[in-house]
Parts: C-alpha cells; structure tokens; sequence
C-alpha cells in the first residue's frame, strides 16, 4: 500500500483517474473500485467505455467517507453519510454512528474517554476487520500526524486490548497479535532509514535483554525518520554484551532503551551502557542514555541517564542530542 499523502491537499487537476485518487487515499485502486461496486460511491459523470474521471466533488466523498471509517461508522453507512454530506454536521468526540459509549463488557474494549479514531480502530480490531484496521491506522497518521497518532490511537487502544487480554485470557489473544501487527506494519510504511548529508552521530534504540515489546521503539524510529535523524534499531531483546558491544562500535548520539515492565528493568545494564566510552585516547565520549517505558519506574535515579514519559518528551531529547 502507498503512503497516505495529505487528504487536504488541493487537487491539481479538473478531475484525475482512479489510480490518481487511490494514491489520494492511501489506498490500492483495487479497493477504491470495491467501494464502487459495494457502496455506490464512483464517479458522478463516469461514461461507458471511457476510463473513469473523479471531480473533485467525487474525491471529496471518498475523502468523506475515510474519516467516518476511522471514526468507527461500518462502511456501508460511512458511504451513505458521505454521499450525503453528513460529516460537517456529525457531533465531534464520539462515534458518528450515534451509538453510546461502549462499556467495556461483552465484546468491547474498555476505552474510556479517546478519541473517535481510536474507538472505531477497537471496534475494527475486535472484528478482527484487518482490512478496516489497517486503513484507519492510515488515516490517522495522514490526518493527525504520527505522534499524535500513536499517543492518541494506537497506544490507548493497544492498552485496552492487553487490558482486556489480561482479563478475558486466551479468548482476546488474537485481537491484541492483529491489532501489533497492523500498528507495526503502519510505523513501517512511513519509516525511512536516514543518510544526513553531514555527520551525524545516530540514536541506538534497543529493549532490554528480556523485554519482548518493540512497537514503542518502532514509533520513535518513525518519529525519527520524519525528522531526518538517523537511527539504529535493534529491537526487542537485546543481549547485554551485544548492547554494550553496539554502543563502542556505533558511538551514538543517545541511546534509547525500552522496558515494558519492572522485571525487564536491567539497571546494571543502563549503568553500563552510560559509562561505555569511544573514540581515541584523550578524546573519549559517551553517550546519553534515555531510560525509556514504565518498567523503570521504580529503578531510582540512574546517573547519566535521561527518563522521558512520553514520546513526545523523547523527540525533545534526541533531537537536541543529535544536532550537529
């Protein structure tokens, strides 16, 4: 799937093909003509025999109907409302379907109060609709931009469902593996690996040597790639002499490392990586170590060592750390 451009962006022409709206969208030109077929929504002045033309009353429909879908509205019913021009008219903070705020019983996720985004990204995970899933994690990202994307939509709505797994057991397994995935592959479509035009020391992101989680990591490396700092990923359980061994070789401008829980917590390890030094005699340096994800909440001061609470407090850091 292409990278969602800019929804908003003005249309250059009177009217553009199905591939040039599909490339609008975020979306394959397969799926803009299965919205055709199923939903009605296709070109208002199309002519047999002749190859489609959207307007950009036609795109803007289209355009309509994405932002209802990752709103939570099936469809078929986004469809009809977009056709309609409903959307202007639909009541901000809750599902435009009408429908009350789920509970958390049955098969529905406890979100509490989130934004509509993210209450129609849990409804679509629990349906296990990876199509509906994937396309919303899109639209949020070209819509809201990534941090506010994944500090808003992804990261609540990948809590309610462990919430929900620790809970329910087995039964919501499947939901909480489907929903990392499409994230994962979401943060993925829109990260780049960095080659600045001048030096840059990068930032060395890793989880502990027991730590399983990788989707935060994989965040900050999209954060990163948007803002044209160059950055190693090692992922998810990194081994203690590996870690160190990468600090001496790569001599990172910081280095991020995630723990998910106070078990993975490896304080003698952050220690070591704050004192591992580089370059030649006299001129040795070390790199700032940002002690990233709750599990080291109850680790105590680390010194040399940074503690951000958010992603966005860790963008501050690195990109301060990493400017030339």
């Amino acid at each position: 799937m292409d990278t969602p451009t800019d929804l908003s962006a003005p249309l250059a022409e009177a009217s553009i093909t199905t591939g040039g709206v599909a490339r609008r969208l975020g979306v394959s030109p397969t799926t803009v003509r299965s919205w055709e077929r199923r939903y009605g929504i296709g070109p208002s002045g199309h002519e047999a025999g002749r190859h489609r033309r959207w307007t950009p009353q036609d795109v803007a429909v289209l355009e309509a109907m994405c932002r209802l879908t990752a709103r939570g509205v099936p469809p078929a019913e986004a469809a009809r409302l977009a056709r309609g021009g409903a959307l202007a008219r639909l009541p901000q903070g809750r599902a435009e379907t009408g429908e009350p705020r789920e509970s958390g019983g049955g098969r529905t996720l406890p979100l509490g109060t989130v934004r509509p985004e993210c209450r129609g990204l849990g409804r679509a995970a629990v349906r296990l609709d990876a199509p509906v899933v994937e396309r919303l994690l899109d639209v949020a990202v070209a819509d809201l931009g990534l941090v506010t994307a994944w500090d808003e939509v992804m990261m609540p709505a990948l809590r309610a469902v462990g919430r929900k797994w620790a809970v329910e057991g087995e039964r919501y397994v499947e939901v909480e593996h489907l929903l990392s995935w499409h994230v994962s592959g979401a943060l993925r479509r829109i990260t780049r690996c960095i080659d600045p035009p001048a030096p840059v020391a990068p930032v060395l992101l890793a989880g502990m040597p027991r730590e399983l989680h990788s989707l935060p990591l994989e965040a900050v490396a999209a954060a990163l790639s948007g803002r044209g700092i160059p950055f190693r990923m090692f992922g998810p359980a990194v081994p203690p002499a590996a870690l160190v061994e990468s600090v001496r070789r790569i001599g990172p401008s910081a280095a991020l490392l995630w723990s998910q829980s106070r078990d993975t917590a490896d304080t003698r390890l952050a220690r070591l990586a704050a004192a591992t030094a580089w370059g030649p005699r006299g001129a040795r340096a070390r790199p700032a170590v940002l002690l990233g994800g709750p599990g080291w909440s109850g680790a105590g001061r680390i010194p040399g060592t940074l503690r951000p609470r958010r992603l966005t407090e860790s963008l501050v850091h690195l990109e301060t750390l990493a400017a030339p």
